[in-house]
């Protein structure tokens, strides 16, 4: 039975072991086709539907005071602009989670460790963000792959989003899954309801999506734009599946 979607975490077993401040955010998502994503995800797992589709993220945000084991805040290394794909599965025992396509970031330090300590799929890339005017600009370009680059140039509102199914469908994800050799494992999260509002799409160049093994889809405008302040995310120990 697939866990029901709860815009509130069910709270970590034992010990957070890395926390990290999320901070304005915008997410746009495509409805995609399951089959098409099925063979991107991890061993194990199966592409999450929700309305008969299931859907690709590109997210963009702050990430700050991220501490590792206990930390204190780890300065310089600990604060990036991110950009990241993702996509959506849950597992055989109905477990819903987040699969990352790619994550890209600008502290060499911060990839090289996140991909060491938790198999996550981090690029080292050129990020930044620009607030002018209510609008946020996201920009990303990695290096050594110019190709996969990114531009995210969003409009957030006033009208905030309460009680919707698909927004917690898209947002309300307390686990993700990882694979490392062959082998999935299951490392939770939590953090406080989000707050969220309606946003729009001023412009869009992405390419990063395409990079990741999913193409066209960035090429048409997104089904859902969403905008939130942020959240203090919380990651226990991982589990193998």
């Amino acid at each position: 039975m697939i866990e029901p979607i709860s815009a509130t975490a069910p709270g970590l077993v034992g010990r957070a072991i890395a926390t990290q401040r999320w901070t304005d955010l915008v997410f746009l998502h495509w409805r995609v086709d399951a089959a098409a994503i099925a063979p991107l995800l991890p061993p194990g797992t199966r592409p999450d539907v929700y309305d008969g589709s299931t859907w690709v993220g590109l997210i963009g945000f702050v990430l700050e005071r991220a501490t590792m084991f206990g930390s204190p805040p780890i300065p310089y290394f600990g604060s990036f602009v991110e950009v990241n794909v993702r996509l959506y599965a849950v597992d055989d025992r109905g477990r819903r989670g987040v699969v990352f396509v790619s994550l890209e970031a600008s502290r060499l330090a911060a990839v090289l460790a996140a991909r060491a300590t938790f198999s996550l799929p981090y690029v080292w890339a050129s990020t930044s963000v620009a607030r002018t005017s209510g609008l946020l600009t996201y920009a990303s370009r990695r290096h050594g792959a110019s190709h996969a680059s990114t531009l995210i140039a969003a409009r957030p509102s006033t009208r905030k989003v309460t009680a919707d199914p698909l927004t917690d469908f898209l947002t309300a994800r307390w686990a993700l899954f990882v694979e490392r050799g062959g082998v999935t494992r299951y490392l939770a999260n939590e953090h406080e309801p989000w707050e969220l509002y309606e946003a729009s799409v001023d412009r869009l160049d992405d390419a990063l999506l395409r990079a990741g093994g999913l193409p066209g889809i960035s090429d048409r405008a997104p089904d859902s734009v969403l905008y939130s302040p942020g959240v203090t995310a919380r990651f226990g120990r991982g589990e193998t599946l």
